[in-house]
């Protein structure tokens, strides 16, 4: 009579355990960084979003004055969605995103992408998107855009 049991012993089953934790350790910040670039691939195109929703504003008014929200210049705008992935909820924001300034002409404006206290983004720095074309990503999140900053991919 043959009475073997099968199954798995404990040691086969806590080795397991630990190749899975090892496996898990390595790959999740990789995944990590992966979707904090993708939340910040999107508050570029939400900034550029806001940029056009400007423009129109500035040709509509003649100035990009006016464009927050109760008519102000700097702040939330009035003019397109206050926060990044626009396209969804309030609850899923990323990004807050602002005018930051307004030439006192109304002629120039700098708007602004910035992360989310209470998420993975909350260290990564600031997006900025200028008038003119440029774009800058505050990099070492020091507050400030340092001359080596003035891309979105440095």
């Amino acid at each position: 009579m043959n009475n073997q049991q099968r199954g798995f012993t404990l040691i086969e089953l806590m080795i397991v355990v630990a190749i899975v934790g090892i496996i898990t350790s390595i790959a999740y910040p990789s995944y990590q960084s992966m979707m904090n670039g993708t939340a910040r691939s999107t508050a570029q195109a939400d900034l550029m979003g806001l940029a056009t929703a400007l423009e129109r504003h500035n040709v509509a008014n003649f100035s990009y004055n006016g464009a927050g929200l109760a008519g102000s210049n700097t702040g939330a705008p009035a003019i397109y969605a206050t926060f990044s992935p626009a396209s969804e909820g309030a609850s899923n924001k990323r990004y807050d995103l602002t005018i930051d300034s307004v030439a006192t002409n109304g002629l120039s404006y700098i708007i602004k992408a910035t992360p989310v206290s209470d998420t993975s983004l909350a260290d990564t720095g600031a997006l900025y998107m200028y008038s003119d074309g440029r774009k800058a990503w505050d990099k070492n999140n020091n507050g400030t855009v340092d001359v080596g900053e003035f891309c979105w991919s440095c």
